[in-house]
């Protein structure tokens, strides 16, 4: 995935499309789009929870169409993965972090039948030792370049695994077809995303073995993103944007089956699953930049960043609309 959006990514960023903000008679809109996933499209409810501001939402497959569209311009303001966000930064793009939205969302699954209990790192270390002895590779797999494949790498590490030395990494692009991987025994053990992982537990196509939250980033996963022009051109409009994910995420925290509907709704998925879901997903504004930081420290050193970035990832994390929306300092908010 992530060479994917690194070859697409220069063709845009110099198409020098105009920017979709515009005014009318009765108020500015404004352009925001998201992925298909259980932590974004409740965010296709922000048009129901903007002041002063018409948003006109765009859900998109993944999170590279996302960035792709946001710096072709195509967008105003997004929603993306940390990941995304840091990794743009290393090739030299100009953006900028106004707000969180949401944590989790990811879950470490085994094929049925491996004969691992959830958490028993002793006993999947031993798993991969027995598959090593035998000649035979135990096969790991995530969305190249996603939240989700830093974190099981991250996570994996921490417990002595090393991918691409002691089991073998496959990239499955689209989350939606990870199921067919553990069904058909491609694989052994997949990191997945909410609401997809959530369907193949509930399925009984995977066994779950943990969140792969014990490492640098945490449960950090989704994060606002603009161009500078737009902050410089549009602060009122951005404003508006940010006071409306926090009232969004305010929303579905009060009411699960609002939520639960919206993402049955834009995924197809049962409602079931959906609530199922929502248990490993954590609605948050906030932007602490020490786990931010961490990240792209992880990503340097798991080479999927040719720079150490944190001065630029820290530089970038602009406070102002948070503090506005929500009443709280710099500080409080992460910085």
């Amino acid at each position: 995935m992530r060479s994917i959006f690194l070859a697409v990514l220069p063709i845009f960023v110099f198409l020098g499309l105009l920017s979709p903000v515009s005014a009318r008679a009765e108020e500015p809109s404004v352009a925001f789009g998201m992925a298909k996933c259980a932590h974004c499209v409740p965010l296709v409810l922000l048009p129901d929870y903007a002041k002063g501001v018409t948003v006109k939402t765009t859900v998109f497959t993944n999170g590279n169409d996302v960035m792709t569209a946001l710096l072709s311009q195509s967008l105003d303001i997004a929603q993306v993965t940390y990941v995304a966000y840091i990794t743009a930064l290393d090739r030299g793009l100009s953006l900028v972090a106004v707000s969180g939205q949401i944590g989790g969302g990811s879950q470490i699954l085994l094929r049925p039948g491996l004969g691992v209990v959830p958490g028993d790192w002793a006993g999947l270390a031993a798993l991969v030792a027995k598959y090593k002895a035998e000649g035979k590779p135990f096969r790991v797999a995530a969305s190249r370049g996603s939240p989700q494949d830093l974190d099981m790498r991250g996570v994996l590490a921490g417990h002595g695994i090393i991918v691409d030395k002691d089991v073998t990494f496959t990239n499955i692009s689209d989350p939606a077809t990870h199921s067919t991987a553990l069904r058909t025994g491609a694989v052994e053990l997949i990191c997945s995303v909410d609401p997809f992982a959530s369907e193949m537990r509930l399925s009984k196509t995977a066994d779950f073995f943990e969140y792969p939250y014990d490492q640098a980033g945490g449960n950090l996963a989704n994060v606002i993103l603009t161009r500078p022009e737009i902050i410089k051109a549009h602060p009122a409009e951005v404003q508006a944007v940010v006071d409306a994910v926090g009232r969004v995420n305010q929303a579905i925290t009060a009411d699960h089956a609002k939520w639960a509907a919206t993402i049955t709704k834009v995924t197809g998925l049962d409602t079931t699953i959906a609530d199922a879901a929502i248990t490993n997903l954590y609605p948050n504004v906030d932007m602490p930049r020490s786990q931010v930081v961490a990240i792209a420290k992880l990503m340097h050193e798991l080479h999927y960043i040719s720079h150490d970035d944190s001065e630029a990832v820290s530089k970038n994390l602009d406070y102002q609309f948070l503090e506005k929306a929500t009443g709280k300092s710099e500080h409080d908010l992460g910085g």
